[in-house]
């Protein structure tokens, strides 16, 4: 079994999101809600599209909001990724989600957010 990338640390943010970025947050913050989800996801790609998705854990599938919201952008035709956005109670991102946002955008941040929207740092390599 291959093993679970991990993600660089968190730093905190300098300064205000963007508001591109802050809709992210917005849209993250929405697909978890909708259906109590563990975590929510935001991403936009190279055109401004913005794709969200929340984390799934079937019993034969388990998937985190970051990487479905990833595999959604390249099933659309996304090729790179400006900005990540992932709303959960922890207090890193996930291996696997960063892994996925990394195949598409080396440089892209991703923004870690807490349920009530409160952004808590940035990850960015």
């Amino acid at each position: 079994m291959p093993e679970t990338p991990t993600a660089p640390a968190v730093r905190p943010v300098g300064s205000a999101l963007s508001a591109e970025d802050g809709k992210l947050v917005v849209l993250a913050r929405g697909a978890r809600g909708r259906v109590g989800a563990v975590e929510g996801a935001a991403v936009r790609d190279q055109d401004g599209r913005t794709y969200a998705a929340a984390s799934v854990a079937l019993p034969s599938l388990t998937v985190t909001a970051l990487q479905l919201a990833v595999a959604s952008a390249v099933a659309a035709g996304a090729t790179r990724l400006e900005a990540a956005v992932v709303v959960t109670e922890a207090s890193t991102v996930d291996g696997a989600g960063y892994a996925a946002v990394r195949d598409l955008a080396v440089d892209a941040p991703v923004h870690l957010a807490a349920p009530d929207g409160t952004v808590l740092g940035t990850v960015s390599e």
